[in-house]
């Protein structure tokens, strides 16, 4: 009984304390170490997070809200509060694909994006108008919004600093009229300024709800994971299709640049993101660390100039920024106002390795790109250790970070068109999981913007991963010859072609492409093979039909021919045989090259035979059946109009992925034979127009590519003793030599 009495004592004094606590009769100490409160205010010009003296550039604390305490310690506020109050930025805080994304609207015409029509009175900013632009040029622009998955404002939501002469006022209140808006769902927006002055902060200045962000400068706090985008920052001369190569041509070994570490750049006097700048001479040493600021930007800045002013304006006019950022081994990239930087892309481009001291940015693209292997991701607590950790990097590894930096520039940053079709693919990902790509995919050549999933899921059906897997392709090919020309004559060079293909121990199958306008032959006028031989019709009767990813061809390799080529069964065999040991590449004979012609100002093509080439036609080629690809509407409808240039277009496609030239297999002066019927189509050879018009297609072309992506080569791969003085039975493929 006295037991059960103590048990209820101690209840009873339990529920009191836990009253008392509530109503806040009982403070309890937020922390075993340190002073109490009561401590606090006894010691003069104590704060939270004020032991350690700040160091320029020191990391904010974990919550964000603790840098804002004051003497008002005591007032309880609960974390979402607190979450809610500093936010303030957008509804969705907490979206996810999960929460806030309606997946149903992708199932019926899959991963299609909406850009509404401009509004009356509305100006854009150029940069705003190449983003959209590049998704109305895309594979998956649609003008139906009811197919769409994804919509994009004609709103100009870039530059939303409210100082700047291109921010859009009232956008609020336009967007919320948008009668597709739905709170934002299934909406993206793209900004790469927010935020004024002095505090540059990340709220665009109206409430996004649902709609994802693909935003620029983002911090990782306010980084919504698997929903967000973070973008590069470019600059309005960023260019919208194509872009330039990065700057390393060849590698040198050691990898050493004549400076190891350099920065050029505005100093902040005051504001945020002064501190980690103001701090960079400490580092410099004007030899191998050449770390240069100025003060002199802006309208008032003499009025805040300090004692280093004139000091620093002066060496930072001694140096040459382009010479500096090419000659340097790693570029060092501070924040500025906001987290990101134009210095971080500059890096890219110049094969600078960067070195990122941005506390909290989340790096571009940080979803799909492995930024270790291409930066050197520094803390700005720690500046004065920077010099050091780059001196340590074994040179092996600064090779390996330098070719990085080249190919995630020419891959994802070098256009605006790649970044905005980097972002879709990300959320094309996102929705269509199951055929979403690998890690690998989207870290090594050629990248995820050419390995579509449409194609395959898996890295064994693309030729570029054969050496990394350790796998081989597959040991024979398909020939697809393309017909044009009725079938009149047993002694036509189509069918003594078609024997000599069918002859080759390489040979799995032969498909007759017929775009000819006659009915199609019957079965018992093709002659007797060893292997299958299929008949088709052309689509359409259209020239681009042979390239079409047919189901049929069961090989990875594809050799085209046109109904005129004259190859035997060796010179067959040795092109696979060259083949496979370039499968990305197309391997042929008949080589065609292009050349600047400065007199027009425009790209010329020449099949003159000199010592180099750009291009092997695709009238006797072997190429991988991934280059198979979907052609864009205006590249195929040019190509079938002109029933030319097909062949050049292939040769455009392949180089602009492996960005390396194709491989032209042993000399030979004639590789067509003369046909008949001038009137066929097959005659177009003899068309004065004919070559006038592929010097229109090769600028055509270029123009659509943004650049030229054509590789020049010297490189000829010819059979082992060809053409030596030695026994002919020594020789494996003897009977090129007598042709």
């Amino acid at each position: 009984m006295q037991a059960k009495k103590r048990y209820l004592l101690l209840f009873s004094a339990g529920a009191c304390l836990v009253l008392l606590f509530c109503f806040g009769g009982i403070q309890v100490p937020l922390s075993r170490r340190g002073p109490s409160r009561r401590d606090d205010r006894n010691l003069a010009g104590y704060h939270l997070g004020a032991r350690w003296r700040p160091l320029p550039g020191y990391l904010q604390p974990f919550s964000p809200w603790e840098q804002d305490r004051s003497d008002d310690l005591d007032e309880h506020i609960s974390p979402r509060q607190k979450r809610d109050t500093l936010s303030g930025l957008y509804t969705g805080k907490r979206c996810r694909m999960e929460s806030c994304f309606d997946f149903s609207m992708c199932e019926r015409n899959g991963f299609k994006v909406y850009v509404y029509p401009q509004l009356k009175g509305e100006k854009l900013s150029e940069s705003y108008q190449n983003i959209l632009s590049s998704i109305e040029d895309s594979r998956f622009y649609t003008p139906d919004p009811g197919k769409a998955c994804l919509f994009v404002l004609s709103l100009d939501t870039l530059d939303r600093d409210q100082l700047s002469p291109q921010y859009v006022h009232n956008l609020k209140a336009k967007i919320q009229s948008l009668p597709l808006w739905n709170g934002g769902k299934n909406h993206i927006i793209f900004n790469l300024y927010s935020g004024t002055w002095p505090d540059y902060t990340e709220d665009l200045g109206f409430d996004i709800g649902l709609a994802m962000l693909a935003k620029a400068s983002i911090s990782t706090e306010n980084f919504r994971p698997n929903f967000d985008v973070s973008i590069p920052l470019f600059s309005k001369d960023h260019p919208r299709t194509g872009g330039e190569r990065g700057y390393l041509k060849h590698n040198t070994i050691p990898p050493y640049r004549k400076y190891m570490l350099v920065f050029k750049g505005k100093r902040y006097l005051t504001g945020i993101g002064s501190d980690t700048r103001n701090a960079l001479y400490h580092v410099h040493n004007s030899e191998d660390v050449v770390l240069l600021t100025t003060c002199k930007h802006g309208k008032d800045w003499q009025k805040h100039k300090d004692a280093r002013c004139d000091r620093d304006n002066a060496e930072y006019d001694k140096y040459d920024y382009r010479e500096m950022l090419y000659n340097s081994t790693f570029c060092l990239v501070p924040r500025g106002r906001r987290l990101g930087s134009f210095r971080f892309l500059e890096a890219l481009q110049a094969a600078c390795v960067p070195v990122m001291l941005s506390n909290g940015w989340e790096l571009p693209f940080s979803e799909i790109i492995d930024w270790n292997t291409a930066a050197v991701i520094g803390d700005e607590r720690l500046l004065l250790q920077i010099p050091s950790t780059v001196r340590s990097i074994h040179q092996d590894k600064i090779l390996s970070l330098r070719q990085q930096t080249q190919f995630l520039w020419e891959a994802y940053f070098n256009s605006v068109e790649k970044i905005v079709l980097t972002t879709l693919e990300i959320i094309q990902d996102r929705v269509l999981l199951h055929t979403s790509r690998s890690n690998l995919m989207w870290n090594c050549l050629p990248g995820g913007l050419f390995t579509l999933p449409q194609y395959s899921t898996h890295l064994r059906d693309f030729p570029f991963y054969y050496a990394k897997l350790g796998i081989k392709p597959h040991p024979k090919f398909t020939a697809i010859i393309h017909v044009v020309t009725p079938l009149v004559s047993q002694s036509q060079p189509v069918m003594k072609l078609l024997v000599a293909v069918a002859k080759s121990q390489y040979c799995a199958q032969v498909m007759v492409l017929w775009n000819c306008d006659k009915p199609l032959p019957a079965k018992h006028r093709w002659p007797a093979t060893s292997v299958p031989v299929i008949v088709i019709e052309g689509e359409s009767k259209v020239i681009s039909s042979r390239f079409l990813p047919y189901d049929t061809i069961p090989t990875d390799a594809v050799l085209s021919l046109d109904e005129d080529t004259v190859l035997s069964t060796t010179e067959v065999d040795f092109a696979f045989t060259v083949w496979q040991s370039f499968p990305d590449r197309i391997v042929g004979y008949p080589a065609r090259s292009h050349f600047w012609d400065s007199n027009k100002e425009r790209w010329g093509y020449t099949s003159k035979w000199t010592n180099d080439y750009s291009m092997v036609l695709t009238g006797a080629a072997i190429y991988h059946r991934y280059c198979n690809p979907p052609l864009t509407l205006s590249l195929k409808t040019m190509v079938d109009q002109m029933s030319n240039c097909e062949d050049i277009l292939m040769n455009f496609l392949v180089s602009s992925v492996s960005k390396l030239p194709p491989i032209k297999v042993t000399q030979k002066k004639q590789y067509k034979e003369t046909m008949m019927g001038q009137s066929s189509r097959a005659s177009r050879w003899a068309d004065p127009d004919h070559f006038a018009q592929r010097q229109t297609c090769m600028n055509k072309f270029a123009n659509w590519f943004g650049t030229m992506p054509l590789v020049h080569s010297q490189m000829r791969l010819d059979p082992v003793l060809f053409k030596d003085q030695v026994s002919i039975l020594r020789k494996k493929y003897r009977d090129i030599e007598r042709l």
